[in-house]
């Protein structure tokens, strides 16, 4: 067991795409974790598929690597501004922090939020200025825009003297100046062990853990990880868990783990100061507190961030319904969606009127979509409605809503057509400015309504040579109204399967998401009109057969090859009276009334 003052409890925080994964690869690397000849895949941090696919950290996790005599416990934090809620906790359980800032990019929209976490807090705050080896790096710059947001944010005097070291996680070295190359990354080992002070906790006190988050095995159950934060802990202590609705519980703990490199390792007793995992606490959850049964304190927890995004979660109801999911009922629904909630603290799972549909809200698109996505992968099968914003009222009444600070980076040639777009959606231009290489930065204020459906219209107007990032802002008085998609959708005629005859004709009346040989049914959506209504289409039409010849009318067909849309896609496509249809095998858009005749009784119903 290492003692105290030998202890250091850091995290790692930055903006997406950072290089935080990547760092933590070399630090376990360089620290010995793994044996010589051991194969380690590149990000072993990113457990999870989803989180491989799409190159970002969903879930926190924690790992330590040892120094000489000391041991360091690191946590990786997610970069992307939907997973806020994790690493607000996740910073309660260390002493300082390490943030990432690419030595190109500098300080982008989560940089700000994390580092505005951090100094809340009054962690120690370490500067490490990643990715120098870049081309056109420019890392005095970049400690300068820290320097601003530090002041900026508010910090008192003993944050603003924070150290700086320069790094290349790719290529394994730091040191304390950018022009300077070393072999390694002990110059940033030497600076944790100095600069991170070791953790305070009384160890000779009453017990105190603070649980900050929750793992799950199939053998052990529900795992609390959290931090000593005094006393001792030993294996089969019967502790008081302080459950936050203020009930206490008596339980006992069957397992008790410390981290060693990516691996939990078991032990017999733990001291004030060390992150833990303990297994044998069935009903634990995330903020609340063990406590000796003789010395009940539990402690106070971080506020995390509300949702400003919700959308309903509803049993697929489709004619195709039941064929390819395996969990299909309210039930099996409703069990995941309350499972979600006690591990995924910025989300909200409400009942509604129907015991079919569930409301969900969430921190973001990226952050709802990554909930379905697990789910489908998972075997369900579910229908979802569009996005909607979170409105509140002031004390006077007034309707507010959600705004993002919105930060872009385009080629010049683009930055018109950004501006224009952005112009329609309500956003109030906030900062402007030129990179080296003619890439523009550009700040906005935007209602987080208007970002719906925005992300493909990005990468349309900049030809994909665009970077966009949001992060809340904070509540501002209703901006007014915006203007929805104006395009209209192509609805399916009859249940069939597609032909090629039948597309052939469809595809001159707009952009088509299906190819032929594919089962449709009557009122789903298999392409968009470019005009503001929406058109029913026979797709499974066959060509009449015929004896006759006509010179020309056997040639092949063309068919221009159809768009398949992702799941982001998707639910920025669909309007109001349209929903998704989510199953492990298809995404499918349909209109909510199927049928044609009653979809024009409720639209004349609605007129009248």
């Amino acid at each position: 067991m290492v003692s105290q003052d030998k202890l250091r409890n850091v995290a790692i925080i930055a903006h997406v795409d950072h290089g935080k994964t990547t760092l933590v690869d070399e630090l376990l690397k360089q620290s010995g974790t793994f044996r010589t000849n051991e194969q380690v895949q590149e990000r072993v941090m990113d457990s999870n598929d989803l989180e491989r696919e799409r190159g970002i950290t969903i879930l926190s996790k924690t790992t330590s690597v040892h120094y000489g005599d000391y041991k360091i416990n690191i946590v990786d934090t997610p970069g992307h501004a939907d997973f806020g809620g994790e690493v607000e906790r996740i910073l309660m359980m260390v002493d300082g922090v390490l943030l990432l800032v690419d030595a190109f990019e500098g300080c982008m929209p989560q940089t700000r939020f994390v580092l505005k976490k951090a100094l809340g807090l009054g962690k120690k705050v370490i500067v490490v200025v990643n990715k120098i080896d870049r081309p056109m790096a420019r890392p005095m710059e970049v400690v300068d825009e820290v320097l601003d947001l530090f002041i900026e944010l508010g910090a008192d005097d003993d944050q603003i003297e924070f150290p700086v070291v320069f790094a290349s996680g790719r290529d394994g070295y730091a040191s304390l100046s950018p022009d300077q190359t070393t072999e390694n990354l002990q110059p940033l080992f030497d600076i944790i062990v100095k600069e991170i002070e070791p953790p305070k906790g009384d160890v000779n006190g009453p017990l105190q853990i603070l649980f900050s988050n929750i793992d799950y095995d199939e053998y052990l159950g529900r795992i609390g990880v959290g931090r000593v934060e005094r006393g001792e802990v030993t294996l089969g202590q019967t502790v008081t868990l302080c459950h936050s609705d203020g009930t206490n519980q008596n339980v006992k703990i069957s397992k008790l783990f410390v981290y060693e490199g990516l691996r939990r390792s078991e032990v017999d007793r733990v001291v004030a100061g060390e992150i833990i995992s303990v297994a044998g606490i069935n009903d634990i959850n995330i903020g609340e507190t063990a406590c000796a049964p003789d010395h009940i304190d539990p402690l106070p927890f971080v506020k995390i961030d509300e949702p400003t995004l919700a959308m309903n979660f509803m049993v697929n109801n489709s004619p195709f319904a039941g064929k390819e999911g395996k969990f299909v009922t309210s039930r099996n629904l409703r069990d995941r969606l309350f499972k979600e909630v006690q591990t995924n603290v910025s989300l909200r799972v409400e009942e509604t009127d129907s015991a079919d549909t569930f409301k969900v809200s969430g921190r973001g698109e990226l952050h709802l979509s990554i909930l379905i996505e697990t789910m489908r992968r998972e075997g369900y099968e579910f229908q979802v409605s569009p996005p909607t914003v979170i409105y509140k009222k002031d004390e006077n009444g007034n309707l507010l809503e959600p705004i993002e600070l919105l930060m872009i980076e385009v080629p010049e040639e683009y930055v018109g057509s950004v501006m224009e777009r952005l112009g329609t959606r309500k956003a109030e231009l906030r900062n402007m400015g030129t990179r080296e290489g003619g890439t523009s930065h550009i700040e906005f204020l935007i209602p987080a309504r208007g970002l719906l459906g925005y992300r493909s219209q990005f990468l349309t107007d900049t030809n994909g040579n665009g970077i966009m990032n949001h992060i809340f802002y904070g509540y501002e008085p209703f901006k007014g109204d915006i203007e929805s998609r104006n395009t209209g959708s192509i609805v399916v005629h009859e249940t069939g399967e597609t032909t090629s005859y039948g597309l052939f004709n469809t595809q001159s009346r707009g952009r088509l998401f299906i190819g032929p040989g594919e089962p449709v049914y009557e009122g789903m959506i298999v392409g968009e009109n470019p005009k503001n209504e929406d058109i029913v289409c026979n797709v499974c039409k066959k060509k009449q057969a015929t004896n006759m010849r006509a010179a020309g009318s056997d040639d092949a067909l063309k068919l221009v090859p159809h768009s398949v849309l992702s799941l982001e896609q998707s639910l920025e496509f669909i309007k109001s009276d349209e929903l998704v249809e989510i199953t492990p095998e298809s995404i499918r858009l349909r209109k909510r009334i199927l049928s044609k005749e009653l979809r024009m009784k409720a639209e004349s119903k609605n007129k009248g």
